[in-house]
């Protein structure tokens, strides 16, 4: 008997390999993994970048880092991974604790230009076949192209959520819309299909924000929600039960101011995503928003990074958005014309 989900995690890792990664024959392909990685997934990756002529080399880090970004430092051998990838054509992060924003991150693009990093971490099986093989990749960008259009000429943003969030903010035309379309074509860092993100003009960032999806780290899924005021980007209040409580001292217990400030926001539009408890897809629920805190990539910034010991997401849901006044999404539900037909073919 076929493995759970056996032949559509073949067709999924295809179109990975083909359409989001778009390998050579002869490229050398990086693919990490921590004690948290999904084994099938990193395995007949490795298997697919074989098939189409690429040389794979799998590396699984002895343990789980305890946090993500800087907070790796500690448990991986930076120097050794960064020089690995430092002579590599593409790297694929299946680990859980994503090195996105690490030292070795940061070493590893200063030195090597032509590196094509693709961030997945923590994918799994039914994530692949979900995010992945059963989405219309093409339709897909189609609609992120759209919106991200959109966003590029849009100076004033507001977000409401049933729970509570009520949140404007101003953003400086020019200033970088990352349009996450799993297109690994070029040097740099991208990411899964189904997001664009920017940085506003963080000390325009006023009201409240509700994360009711999840948060990660340190929590997950949450049970309550997790009430942020916020002035001119600054978390000045959290606010809810539990879970409040850990994460603001999560946020606190690193002494740094920029643990306290927004790093950016994201749009999830992913059709095939759910609430699982991993970042990765849940930032992309069909009409969720999502807003990171602490470190800033170059990659919003277009210039240096905003450095900070760690980052983390949240993830408000069924959320209403305005762009210039002009609403686009309602409760989840985009309602711009030329957004709704797009997602009507995705079946949203």
């Amino acid at each position: 008997m076929p493995q759970y989900l056996e032949w559509e995690i073949y067709h999924a890792v295809y179109k990975l390999v083909t359409d989001m990664l778009n390998l050579k024959p002869g490229e050398v392909v990086v693919i990490t993994a921590d004690t948290e990685s999904d084994q099938r997934v990193v395995d007949i990756t490795a298997g697919a970048a074989h098939h189409v002529g690429a040389k794979p080399l799998t590396v699984w880090m002895i343990a789980s880092p305890f946090g993500v970004g800087k907070l790796t430092d500690p448990v991986v051998p930076v120097e050794a991974l960064a020089s690995l990838l430092a002579n590599a054509d593409v790297w694929v992060e299946f680990n859980y604790k994503w090195l996105l924003y690490s030292t070795v991150h940061e070493r590893a693009m200063e030195l090597n230009k032509r590196l094509r990093h693709l961030c997945l971490v923590g994918m799994n099986v039914d994530m692949m076949v979900r995010l992945i093989g059963r989405v219309d990749l093409k339709v897909l960008r189609e609609f992120q192209d759209t919106l991200a259009s959109m966003l590029r000429n849009t100076r004033r943003i507001k977000i409401t959520t049933p729970a509570g969030t009520e949140v404007e903010f101003e953003r400086e035309l020019g200033n970088p819309v990352l349009n996450n379309k799993g297109e690994a074509f070029t040097p740099g860092s991208h990411m899964l299909p189904g997001q664009i993100s920017l940085a506003p003009k963080f000390d325009t960032i006023n009201g409240t924000i509700v994360f009711d999806g999840s948060v990660y780290p340190p929590i997950g899924l949450l049970k309550e929600p997790i009430r942020l005021h916020v002035r001119r980007g600054e978390i000045v209040e959290v606010k809810g039960g539990e879970e409040a409580v850990e994460f603001e001292k999560w946020l606190k217990g690193f002494n740094h101011p920029q643990m306290l400030r927004l790093a950016h926001l994201s749009f999830g539009l992913n059709p095939g995503a759910k609430l699982t408890g991993n970042i990765l897809e849940d930032e992309r629920i069909w009409g969720a928003t999502e807003w990171g805190i602490g470190y800033v990539s170059r990659r919003l910034t277009g210039a240096a990074p905003i450095e900070a010991p760690s980052h983390t997401d949240g993830v408000c849901l069924n959320s209403s958005v305005w762009l210039d006044d002009v609403q686009i999404l309602d409760k989840g539900k985009f309602v711009e014309p030329r957004l709704a037909e797009l997602a009507r073919k995705l079946g949203k």
